[in-house]
């Protein structure tokens, strides 16, 4: 599973070098070859990897690029037993920044432990291959953590909008849907005399306060306060706001990240600001679909929000916030461990 793990980690990740050269045999059914264009500061334990990485499957008949970090950002990791494998580890030890090392693995190999996961196009005779370049290696969790920040902030402009188009060109299987529950939104809100303006995706959204400063966008971190209940039965399903509902904190959505939430709340507060307060109509094919989220939310169900922006912070600083809590926490856990070692000396 380790291998599975590992090869999953390196799998949204340079196009499959093609260097004729003979592969190495490593550990656990691993080959490689390393690709030495480099010349600078060589990969010790415990520094942080600063990583561009792909991986294809090659078979008899299919050739398939599986993922690309250049599509998106490189990638930052600890080089210590924690996060590396000792197969991967042993190899990776031998890299300096610049070089490559290119992994295969027979498929079947990979999938050994759960033959039942690996794809339909994927045969035990072809090879997944891993590609990885060491762009730079950092010596502290602060070096790593600094320049991860920089690298999402140059980044999430791009990956955003691959995110957006993504979802443009998912929703046109639920127009038929989306127009039908818009029809029906649009006659309670006709019956009511609601005013909205209305989202990209289909959400309407009726303001009671418009709030201050720039609209949200990509790089905005919202917290939120919400009620949630269905437009059919009126009945509260959810909010962090009553004190029944067990959850009294406003709720954080990083709007780049385009997940965690259902659609049609980013597509409201990509139309809010710092402050907004308003009430949020969604189609259901931007809720919970055809699934529903039952027992309280019945399949194609149109949904009500009640919705407040009672903070707005950035993307980095979201970042830098979580970078400082996770470096707390490993000293909280070294200094604890020290004082097991100390202890057992005595």
């Amino acid at each position: 599973m380790k291998q599975l793990f590992y090869l999953a980690f390196f799998g949204v990740l340079i196009a499959m070098t093609s260097c004729t050269s003979p592969y190495t045999k490593g550990d656990a059914g691993i080959e490689y070859k390393i690709i030495a264009d480099g010349s600078g500061k060589k990969l010790v334990y415990g520094n942080f990897m600063q990583l561009h990485i792909s991986q294809s499957y090659k078979g008899s008949k299919t050739d398939t690029l599986l993922g690309n970090s250049r599509d998106y950002m490189p990638r930052t990791e600890a080089f210590d037993s924690s996060s590396t494998p000792p197969a991967y580890l042993k190899i990776l030890t031998n890299l300096r920044i610049g070089d490559s090392v290119v992994f295969r693995i027979l498929a079947d190999s990979v999938y050994k432990q759960a033959p039942g996961d690996m794809p339909p196009f994927m045969k035990k005779e072809g090879y997944l291959y891993t590609t990885v370049k060491i762009l730079n290696i950092f010596e502290t969790r602060e070096q790593a953590d600094s320049a991860n920040i920089a690298e999402t902030k140059m980044a999430m402009p791009k990956i955003f909008k691959k995110q957006m188009d993504n979802i443009d060109k998912e929703l046109v299987k639920y127009k038929a849907q989306i127009e039908t529950d818009s029809k029906l939104i649009s006659a309670y809100l006709e019956k009511n005399n609601i005013k909205t303006i209305k989202g990209k995706w289909g959400t309407f959204i009726a303001i009671q306060n418009e709030g201050t400063g720039s609209i949200l966008d990509f790089n905005s971190v919202a917290s939120v306060n919400y009620t949630g209940k269905t437009l059919d039965s009126m009945k509260v399903f959810d909010s962090n706001t009553d004190l029944k509902f067990g959850h009294l904190e406003p709720y954080p959505v990083s709007i780049g990240q385009l997940r965690g939430v259902i659609m049609g709340w980013f597509d409201a507060l990509l139309q809010m600001k710092k402050g907004t307060k308003a009430t949020v109509y969604i189609p259901s094919s931007l809720g919970y679909g055809k699934n529903g989220n039952p027992p309280k939310i019945n399949p194609d169900a149109n949904l009500i929000f009640d919705m407040e922006v009672v903070g707005v912070s950035s993307e980095e600083e979201m970042m830098a916030q979580n970078a400082a809590l996770k470096r707390r926490e490993e000293q909280s856990r070294k200094h604890m461990m020290d004082s097991i070692l100390n202890a057992q000396k005595k």
